[in-house]
């Protein structure tokens, strides 16, 4: 990752940790990174950088109205005004992986269809402490384009248990 997006994200660790509530930032900007990204005209709206800042901290302003933290509002309007919009899921994965470093702990990302469960999300992590020898803090994005099935992504590592790979397996077998 460049040395801008990676410096967006510490600012934005250093900002949710002087606030004491670092937990709560990391979910809710997964989440708007979830929202960005699933939406073509909000993602092209909020990366343009002939809109003025104003307006496309106003979009932002309106879209997070009475929603998330302060801290999370505030972080993403900086992101946004700063022309940064078109980066906003890096900035955010590095801001995840570099706050799950700071706990001793490393990212694992899971792309499901659907939202997992408590219990699933504790397997899942307990496999991959167990598979890595290291503590895991997982991530999980919600993707249609899985069908079924997980897909998770660990460094360079990704495990494709998805139900689309499955099919295609079986497809090129036969």
């Amino acid at each position: 990752m460049s040395d801008a997006i990676n410096g967006y994200a510490q600012a934005m660790l250093a900002v949710a940790q002087a606030d004491g509530n670092l937990d709560v930032v990391k979910s809710e900007m997964s989440a708007v990174a979830q929202a960005v990204a699933g939406n073509d005209e909000l993602r092209t709206s909020l990366a343009n950088k002939l809109l003025p800042a104003a307006l496309r901290g106003q979009i932002v302003d309106d879209i997070l109205a009475n929603k998330g933290s302060d801290t999370t509002r505030a972080l993403v309007g900086m992101i946004v005004s700063a022309g940064r919009g078109g980066e906003f899921a890096e900035i955010t994965q590095s801001f995840i992986a570099q706050a799950a470093s700071g706990a001793g702990r490393s990212v694992a990302t899971v792309r499901t269809a659907v939202p997992l469960s408590d219990d699933q999300q504790s397997r899942l992590v307990a496999a991959l402490k167990q598979s890595t020898g290291s503590d895991v803090e997982l991530q999980v994005v919600l993707d249609p384009s899985v069908l079924g099935g997980a897909v998770t992504t660990f460094g360079d590592t990704v495990i494709d248990g998805s139900l689309r790979t499955r099919l295609n397996k079986m497809r090129d077998s036969i």
